[in-house]
């Protein structure tokens, strides 16, 4: 270990594994470590034994639920958009060929206290019950919209639709995927864009998938990336401390009584809390079930968001599920998430319209955790910190640190 590194990496979470990928692509000298015996730091994927020993304390979970080896239970449940930034990072790197990825089946939206399926395309806006005749017809023209905008092309801005204001929200929500309703005060141009970059890109009938045997995947795959490049890794590497020179820059990191120089340090917020400030809390409930989501077509894997305004809330809440389909459990077992920006310190009663949507539930665990954002400037200390994986569904923000 008493080595010089270009860049020594400070935990497994996707962002970290993402970066050491890449960065070692480009012919850096990395060192990644982890205080854990494991990959994925949060965004990690748990087996049963592992699950309940976070949450019960003890690693021995009833034999009625199956096998622990053929759980795979996601921390952070996420998914990636088709036309996604981490699809353009997948590619350019070749990782695709360490995974396996499996489309969701549906994608809804609650609205006045039922489920709908979300009309992705101008032919589904035409057959939804979420809208009258009249809506459905404007709806469809506002999709036609969107899918022909172009940047060079004048004649594709204009437009005047009028629509209701339930369907601006559902359309905001479950296509646009804004956790709020800020962005109505934003100008409409970023909207647009947004939309069509995550929806409307094709005719496929739901263009979102989810890594097979769990999100867990995604950063061991970067990992093995990084180990094809040269990349060094350490896992179960306790108290990594970055060690600074007198003018407060990273020169490197010690563990264990021994100290790795490195002209920069990538860490997620946990390997440096002075640096770093919360902005807020998760709530998240994981539910193990032997059915899917009711009112989602039997779907293997659907999501359902739940936006605020239908809830009194002040963001959205997400409900998640996959299946044994998707290798994260036993033949006949279904994982549900549900999940939201803590507005209180009950995560049960906040929780509680979302889990109660689910139907009868084998086990459920809940649980809130932190989110927090660097403070530091990355020029002054040559530290890159990640920040917390937020709320949003989809996995763009995590590439994005990448790109």
């Amino acid at each position: 270990m008493d080595e010089e590194y270009d860049v020594i990496v400070l935990g497994t979470g996707l962002k970290e594994c993402i970066l050491s990928g890449l960065l070692s692509v480009d012919g850096l000298k990395v060192l990644h470590m982890d205080r854990n015996d494991y990959y994925g730091g949060e965004s990690t994927s748990l087996n049963l034994n592992q699950l309940w020993k976070r949450f019960r304390g003890s690693d021995t979970p009833p034999e009625s639920l199956g096998a622990s080896k053929e759980y795979n239970v996601d921390m952070i449940p996420k998914f990636i958009i088709a036309n996604g930034g981490l699809v353009r990072v997948l590619i350019h790197t070749d990782v695709t060929k360490y995974l396996h990825f499996k489309a969701v089946d549906g994608s809804f939206v609650y609205n006045k206290g039922k489920i709908y399926k979300v009309p992705a395309t101008d032919v589904e806006a035409l057959k939804s019950p979420l809208m009258g005749l009249f809506e459905k017809r404007r709806a469809r023209k506002f999709f036609i919209y969107v899918q022909d905008y172009e940047d060079n092309d004048p004649k594709s801005h204009e437009g005047k639709y009028g629509l209701e204001d339930d369907t601006v929200d559902f359309i905001g929500h479950a296509l646009a995927l804004h956790l709020d309703d800020s962005y109505l005060d934003q100008p409409a141009l970023d909207f647009v864009k947004r939309m069509k970059s995550l929806w409307l890109v094709s005719k496929e009938d739901h263009p979102i998938s989810i890594p097979l045997y769990g999100l867990a995947e995604l950063p061991q795959s970067f990992a093995r990336l990084s180990a094809v490049y040269g990349g060094t890794y350490m896992l179960n590497k306790p108290e990594c401390k970055v060690e600074f020179d007198g003018s407060g820059k990273a020169i490197g990191v010690t563990s264990e009584g021994e100290t790795a120089k490195c002209k920069k340090v990538v860490c997620d917020p946990s390997y440096l809390p002075n640096k770093v400030k919360n902005v807020g809390k998760v709530a998240r409930a994981i539910c193990i079930m032997s059915h899917p989501i009711p009112d989602t077509s039997d779907s293997h894997s659907a999501q359902v968001i739940l936006p605020q305004k239908q809830l009194g809330r002040k963001s959205d809440m997400y409900l998640f599920c996959c299946s044994y389909a998707h290798n994260v459990a036993p033949k006949g077992k279904y994982i549900a998430f549900v999940s939201a920006e803590a507005e209180t310190d009950n995560p049960e009663v906040e929780l509680k319209p979302g889990v109660d949507l689910l139907g009868p539930v084998d086990e459920i665990f809940y649980e809130t955790y932190d989110r927090y954002v660097p403070t530091n400037t990355m020029e002054d200390d040559n530290c890159f910190i990640s920040t917390t994986l937020d709320l949003s569904v989809d996995l763009s923000a995590a590439s994005a640190a990448a790109e």
